[in-house]
């Protein structure tokens, strides 16, 4: 029997699992590239780890690995129910939490090492947590996609560690009751996407759809609604949705530098956000809390027929 040790935590309300130990070797070198061999070879270990029946649509992993860069507290890799993300805001404020529950770090500035380059962070002594995320920018603004059932919808694509489609564009205003509304539209925009062949920087794949509007009943304050890759909503207020707006903002003059933004997702749990100046774009700064919501032991019984996840392509040789 095969057993992985985690920690779950949840950030504004997003669920995430800190791998700690039990996982196969992937070797050396940079967090790219482990995260290539992670997707090539051991892909039924993230299923195992985030899909049914162990996890869930909403579960986001992070695998905690040596960094590359000797100035890191940890390396991390990010995964979810359906595949790998470059950069998590609520996951690394996970990461974060947890590595301060076990006594790794203290408060103060740190560094961790994620697939998509260095991001600095700091545990404030209230148990907050800063991020400083990597540089966001936006590629292409006003990008019109014909969406079946909705007519044409306009949006901005950009980068915050992940690619986004963010639209101002909502048939429903963004509050609870209308979570399936909203899931259906963001899911319909998506497949729109997908079929025109837009993408980011590169053939980047947009794979996030953020919806940006204001609280019901607070005018102006922000809110958002974020569709995730695998389908489901974001409960927190998306750490890379929410640098890739501030990259929008900036680049519409409608943000200053050192500006505070405060960013609540459809929950209504919120981001403290700001920015400086970068090469191209933004260097954001976002600002939320995480709780630790329990430890334990994950079993991989070898007879179970879903042990590497419900719909996981099992190995050959596992």
């Amino acid at each position: 029997m095969r057993k992985m040790n985690v920690i779950d935590s949840h950030t504004a309300g997003e669920p995430t699992r800190v791998v700690l130990d039990g996982f196969p070797d992937l070797g050396g070198g940079s967090l790219a590239e482990r995260r290539r061999r992670f997707r090539d070879g051991f892909d039924h270990w993230r299923s195992a780890v985030a899909a049914e029946p162990r996890g869930s649509d909403t579960m986001v992993g992070a695998l905690l690995l040596p960094p590359d860069d000797p100035r890191c507290c940890t390396g991390v890799i990010y995964f979810n129910n359906v595949g790998y993300l470059g950069m998590c805001g609520h996951g690394t404020i996970g990461v974060v939490r947890t590595l301060a529950h076990l006594g790794r770090i203290g408060p103060g500035a740190h560094r961790v090492e994620t697939p998509v380059g260095v991001v600095g962070v700091e545990l404030h002594d209230d148990g907050r947590v800063s991020i400083d995320n990597v540089e966001s920018y936006r590629h292409a603004a006003g990008v019109e996609v014909e969406v079946p059932g909705h007519g044409t919808v306009a949006g901005d694509i950009a980068w915050g560690g992940n690619w986004f489609f963010i639209t101002a564009q909502s048939p429903l205003a963004l509050e609870v009751a209308n979570i399936a509304g909203l899931t259906a539209y963001t899911q319909a925009i998506q497949r729109a996407i997908d079929a025109a062949g837009l993408g980011g920087e590169d053939g980047g794949v947009i794979d996030h759809i953020e919806i940006s509007g204001t609280s019901p009943g607070a005018p102006g304050v922000a809110r958002n609604f974020v569709l995730c890759p695998g389908g489901a909503y974001d409960r927190s207020p998306c750490g890379t949705g929410t640098s890739a707006k501030l990259a929008c903002l900036a680049a519409d003059g409608q943000l200053g530098e050192g500006e505070r933004w405060l960013q609540q997702g459809i929950l209504g749990s919120a981001f403290e956000a700001s920015y400086r100046r970068g090469a191209r774009g933004v260097l954001p700064r976002i600002v939320g809390q995480a709780w630790i919501t329990g430890r334990s032991e994950l079993l991989l019984e070898p007879d179970d027929p879903f042990v590497w996840g419900i719909g996981a392509r099992p190995p050959a040789s596992p």
